[in-house]
């Protein structure tokens, strides 16, 4: 995709502010002004041109944008139509196929089964950490409004706006992901859900890991059973330690018509989808060689 948005002749930004995440760490695009047309439309006047200086700005919201292409006639003939075909097919793949990492619980193969599984307008809820690029990159979004998480990177986030969702929407199905650490920083609102019977399922991505804090955690405060704990308040708990028990223990919990916590065991080499921590390793050291 990036090689892409880098040859392309015409950007055109719907909404987005290109920001730090999505720039690439402002090094995709030219500063000031991009290597290509560029077009951007966002409802805030601060926000257009103040990092990049568009060819053509415009101040609209992207509903009211998308509503005024409505009245623009296409052409009979679209000479990218290939291109076009060609990057969706390489999306598809690149969605569609998680690798093997180590480990008995195989995370993207659970997604892939999720996508399938789960109904249009479920909605999937997620704070942040390395756990949630499984969520977005192997699940599609196929209906506006299927998705609560943070714009800042906020841990923490994903089981409390799956309370409020699940409050607001009784009758949609209302997932969570969290981390491990992600979820001990508001997990307690858990006993809200049972508190009002709001049936959620929270899915704990458990490595075991803290990141700066990972040698203290491992050698004095291990993770407790997030699945006990679901019990403790009244709910119901699951643990999956291989890929091939989470859709039944997904069931389950659905069945059960209760606040649900799935804990699920992910290797520490598993850090991302597509690398360990040992590749990582490997090539920072021949970096070095």
């Amino acid at each position: 995709m990036l090689k892409l948005i880098k040859e392309s002749d015409l950007l055109i930004a719907i909404g987005g502010r290109l920001s730090e995440i999505a720039s690439q760490s402002y090094t995709l695009l030219d500063i000031p002004q991009p290597q290509m047309t560029f077009v951007h439309v966002h409802p805030g006047a601060e926000e257009i041109g103040r990092v990049y200086q568009a060819h053509l700005p415009i101040q609209a919201s992207p509903t009211a944008f998308a509503a005024s292409l409505e009245g623009v006639q296409p052409p009979q003939t679209i000479a990218w139509a290939g291109a076009a075909k060609a990057a969706h097919e390489s999306y598809l793949a690149w969605t569609g196929n998680p690798a093997r990492l180590p480990g008995a619980f195989q995370y993207g193969e659970v997604m892939a089964w999720l996508r399938d599984r789960l109904p249009d307008d479920a909605i999937v809820c997620n704070g942040a950490g390395n756990y949630a690029t499984w969520v977005h990159r192997f699940l599609r979004f196929r209906k506006y409004g299927s998705q609560l998480a943070p714009t800042s990177g906020s841990m923490g986030y994903g089981t409390p706006a799956a309370v409020g969702a699940k409050r607001m929407h009784p009758d949609k199905t209302v997932i969570a992901f969290a981390g491990d650490g992600c979820f001990m920083m508001n997990g307690q609102e858990f006993a809200t859900a049972c508190q009002y019977d709001l049936p959620i399922i929270v899915v704990v991505v458990d490595n075991g890991m803290y990141g700066t804090i990972r040698m203290h955690q491992e050698r004095d405060y291990p993770n407790p059973d997030f699945a006990a704990l679901a019990r403790a308040y009244g709910g119901h708990g699951e643990t999956v330690r291989e890929t091939a028990e989470f859709a039944p223990a997904f069931e389950r919990a659905l069945a059960s018509g209760k606040p649900a916590i799935i804990h699920c065991f992910l290797d520490q080499q598993a850090i991302t989808p597509t690398t360990t921590i040992e590749a990582i390793r490997a090539k920072a050291l021949a970096g070095k060689a």
